[in-house]
């Protein structure tokens, strides 16, 4: 174990918005039984699995980040629970909640939960977030290529060890937008809190396009038409960057998350690593940067390697831009990056 774990650093990242940053987001795979169009592209180049970071890697970066603010860590994909040993890395993570972590999250197709859900609870997991873009079996198969009725099991099966779980449900116009209704009778029904997440261009294939977007406004309409919808004080959520604005509908809470009509950039703190130790400051960074050698560095207790790191990332998070509009306009004339949602994770 590294001396430094035993230290908490004044260290803080922070950029140049003032915005502090709490919240990790770790990829430990780009793999995905599901092929869902609005993040996976039709023929796939996974990462080779000699070139991921070692779960004991992933560990000791998270490490260094929990002692420098990070409070929140996010396991994501692809789908997490296709890599071996990603249960006891949940447990492993525990360690560090002496340090300032408080909670570690999860978010899963839910495929595999009816496997795991009981070991993720022991493991110390604290909340988990599952994908459902549809109830309605046929049309869930041609979004995912993957049947329903697992996910439905694996759902059950969270509630079953009481492990708290939210729903997000990724809305495209003309596709599966007329499950805005049946999703929220579901959600009261099952006592589960449902979030609704405007369609955002990470799309494998880089088809996206703002008609295919259901917007917030949209989406309000649309309930008001069988529900009473009130909305929540935004202040609570402001204070812990909460990104989906938060509604009532019937006294029953929901969220939708907006990007693309009410950016919540303002408040963001949050940073990602991919599988393979590529760093992004904002889910729309046009570049990443490349921490594998480093984080090799610091599981190797290398002098000075947690100092090249802080050195790396204090610069890099400084950068980052104020948000995914302002993104959107410097590069509205050059192409994309070709990292998708399925590399770097939700």
């Amino acid at each position: 174990m590294n001396m430094m774990t035993e230290l908490k650093t004044d260290a803080q990242l922070v950029d140049q918005f003032g915005r502090s940053k709490r919240k990790l987001r770790i990829s430990v795979t780009d793999r995905c039984n599901f092929k869902c169009v609005y993040c996976m592209p039709e023929h796939p180049e996974w990462m080779k699995k000699q070139d991921l970071l070692s779960f004991e890697e992933l560990y000791q970066f998270c490490d260094f980040m929990v002692r420098r603010g990070i409070e929140y860590i996010r396991i994501t994909g692809g789908e997490p629970l296709m890599r071996q040993g990603v249960v006891h890395f949940v447990a492993q993570l525990q360690q560090l909640k002496k340090l300032g972590l408080k909670r570690i999250s999860m978010t899963s197709n839910a495929h595999y939960l009816k496997k795991y859900a009981f070991a993720l609870k022991q493991a110390g997991l604290d909340d988990l977030n599952i994908s459902l873009d549809s109830l309605d079996a046929h049309q869930f198969k041609q979004l995912t290529q993957k049947d329903l009725a697992p996910v439905l099991e694996g759902i059950r099966a969270a509630q079953a060890v009481n492990l708290p779980i939210k729903i997000n449900c990724v809305l495209m116009n003309g596709i599966n937008d007329d499950q805005i209704l049946p999703l929220a009778y579901w959600s009261v029904q099952q006592k589960i809190m449902l979030r609704f997440i405007e369609f955002m261009p990470l799309d494998g294939d880089r088809k996206w396009s703002s008609e295919h977007v259901v917007s917030e406004q949209q989406i309000l309409d649309r309930l008001s038409t069988k529900f009473v919808v009130t909305q929540q004080r935004s202040d609570a959520a402001q204070s812990t960057s909460e990104p989906a604005r938060q509604y009532f509908i019937d006294g029953h809470p929901i969220g939708i998350i907006s990007t693309i009509t009410n950016s919540f950039c303002g408040t963001c703190d949050r940073v990602r690593l991919t599988a393979q130790g590529e760093f992004y400051n904002c889910l729309f960074a046009p570049q990443g940067l490349n921490l594998k050698t480093e984080i090799k560095a610091l599981n190797s207790y290398e002098p000075l390697s947690e100092l090249s790191l802080d050195a790396a990332l204090s610069q890099y998070i400084w950068n980052k831009e104020s948000g995914f509009h302002a993104i959107q306009q410097r590069l509205k004339n050059q192409p994309s990056r070709k990292i998708s949602m399925h590399m770097i994770g939700g």
